[in-house]
């Protein structure tokens, strides 16, 4: 319905639109790619993989997020995971801890939490230095330990 460009592996489209000026109290489960101009009280969660969520300037979350992509431009109150990829535009802003696969920042994002690399996090490193994949069933993000703690302004 409204295509967009393919962010590193992202859905290729936007299936669902939330549009400025539009405010829904309650959780959103999604699948696809999912655009939010408005503002969502409650927790936004792809139900699939891969997925995509696009939150506009004027969108605001508080709540929860869980996606594969995210790129925001907005403001989210609450805990984030992008399971893949995170893009930050200059206009974000993040108050809660942050998950990510890989990430981009750009000048003028601001992050109040902690940033916790999923990858990074389940690398070991052995006696001779190397760094190697250890996952532990069952471990939650809570039990990491982060490895920065960031408020940019």
């Amino acid at each position: 319905m409204f295509a967009k460009k393919n962010t590193k592996g992202a859905a290729t489209q936007i299936d669902s639109l939330i549009g400025k000026g539009t405010k829904i109290e309650g959780n959103i489960f999604f699948s696809g790619g999912l655009r939010v101009d408005g503002e969502i009280c409650g927790k936004v969660i792809a139900e699939s993989a891969p997925s995509t969520l696009m939150l506009s300037e004027h969108g605001v979350i508080n709540g929860h997020v869980e996606v594969t992509y995210l790129v925001v431009n907005g403001s989210i109150n609450g805990p984030v995971r992008a399971a893949e990829f995170l893009e930050l535009q200059s206009k974000a802003r993040v108050a809660g801890d942050v998950e990510y696969g890989m990430i981009e920042i750009q000048q003028g994002a601001v992050i109040e939490g902690r940033l916790l690399n999923q990858k990074a996090d389940n690398l070991k490193t052995s006696e001779d230095g190397a760094r190697k994949l250890e996952v532990v069933k069952g471990q939650k993000p809570e039990d990491k330990e982060p490895l920065a703690q960031l408020a940019l302004e």
